[in-house]
């Protein structure tokens, strides 16, 4: 135990220490403030143009009505439809229009032709350009309305006919997908990466070791597990220190600007998460980083020299990726109780993905499933960590070419 203390010790050290680490920590803390002030920031700035007298005015909206007496019917629909624009009506020819949107002197431009047919001019058509479906659903509803009319009722009866309020309400007897989806997402996307990164930095750490030679000493004076658990625990606590730093960071700053994200309901249930999935979310991340981190710490001690790395923990890093797209994959449909994804919960490589996954979106995830899971997920990250700390202390004598994978398990099987 002695040794694991000193060993976590040094390794930690190392981590905040690296110049890199601390980087990377603080400026994704400041991109995250960034991020969380930006509302407060914009309305600041907004409000200072007014008290200057610089307001910015709305963009021109130009509207042709082939029919007279249907102007000022358009013209009042259109302005009640699109609020952000200064909606005109104008009598010139479609040729003049056009000349005044590539002037720049009107935005765009609708030539409405018959009671349901019209031409959108604009001089650029941006990809999230929604002003054709607006105006389509706002000249079916005049059309509406005007038959209604011409059938007898009066324009205030077809008005509350066509603009009638529904009343619905929802009653969700079991899980809200698209509210998990926002946590389940985070949470195996900070997996991916924290894996992928710390995963890489525990392997060439181990790499960097042995080829110091000075490996030799140190496997021959401290326990190989108390090395091996060592590092992987050290890289762990590194990794979740940065995550608190960042998502702490993230809480803090949503907190003091709270009132500015009272409109966007996405940003609102990321930071409610529920306690016992929160819970979940620690129990299989820090489970499922373990199992990882322990397979890259032997796979980095039997490399002949840190060129290899890459090409050493190719196999591994694609097996997690697999997985995370299999579970991405399933979590987007909005099915996670398939057959695919329900093996792939017991499956110690995937479980942390898959499980929580169900957990957070599922329903039908019985209790007994979860203890199952975790179960066989702990008893792996123990039986892996003890067989990588003998790979490790084989591999870390291997000098030369590459060992093969049967050789190496020999030599585990022999020591």
């Amino acid at each position: 135990m002695n040794q694991f203390g000193k060993i976590l010790r040094f390794e930690l050290k190392y981590y905040f220490k690296n110049k890199i680490f601390v980087g990377v920590t603080v400026a994704l803390a400041l991109l995250i403030a960034a991020v969380m002030f930006f509302p407060r920031i914009s309305e600041a700035m907004q409000s200072g143009e007014t008290e200057g007298g610089e307001t910015e005015a709305n963009p021109i909206m130009l509207v042709q009505v082939e029919t007279a007496e249907d102007t000022d019917m358009i013209r009042t629909a259109f302005a009640a439809a699109f609020p952000g624009y200064d909606v005109q009506v104008t009598d010139k020819s479609a040729a003049e229009v056009q000349d005044q949107i590539t002037a720049g002197e009107a935005e765009c431009a609708f030539i409405i032709t018959s009671p349901t047919a019209y031409s959108y001019y604009v001089n650029t058509l941006s990809m999230y350009d929604t002003n054709t479906e607006i105006a389509g659903s706002v000249l079916q509803n005049l059309y509406r309305m005007n038959a209604m009319i011409g059938s007898g009722m009066t324009p205030e009866e077809a008005d509350k006919a066509i603009n009638v309020e529904i009343d619905g309400d929802v009653v969700n007897l079991g899980k809200d997908q698209f509210q998990n989806y926002f946590y389940t997402y985070i949470m195996i996307f900070a997996l991916y990466m924290v894996i992928l990164l710390y995963g890489q930095m525990v392997a060439t750490n181990v790499a960097t070791e042995k080829s110091s030679r000075a490996m030799e000493l140190l496997i021959t004076s401290a326990r190989p597990t108390s090395m091996m658990f060592g590092k992987v625990v050290a890289s762990c606590l590194a990794g979740l220190v940065q995550l608190v730093v960042v998502f702490g960071s993230a809480f803090l700053f949503y907190n003091v600007n709270k009132s500015y994200w009272a409109d966007n309901s996405i940003v609102q249930s990321i930071f409610n998460i529920p306690v016992d999935l929160l819970v979940y979310m620690l129990i299989f991340f820090i489970l499922g980083f373990f199992i990882y981190a322990f397979l890259y710490g032997a796979i980095g001690s039997t490399a002949s020299k840190l060129e290899d790395i890459n090409t050493s923990v190719m196999p591994l890093t694609f097996l997690f990726i697999i997985g995370f797209v299999v579970v991405i994959s399933s979590i987007s449909s909005g099915n996670v109780d398939n057959t695919i994804i329900k093996i792939c919960s017991y499956v110690p490589f995937t479980s942390p993905m898959a499980m929580f996954a169900r957990i957070a979106m599922s329903s039908t995830v019985a209790w007994y499933e979860i203890v199952i899971s975790i179960g066989i997920l702990t008893g792996s990250v123990l039986g892996i960590g003890v067989l990588c700390a003998k790979i490790y202390r084989v591999g870390v004598l291997l000098y030369g070419t590459t060992p093969k994978l049967g050789s190496v398990l020999k030599a585990v099987w022999r020591a």
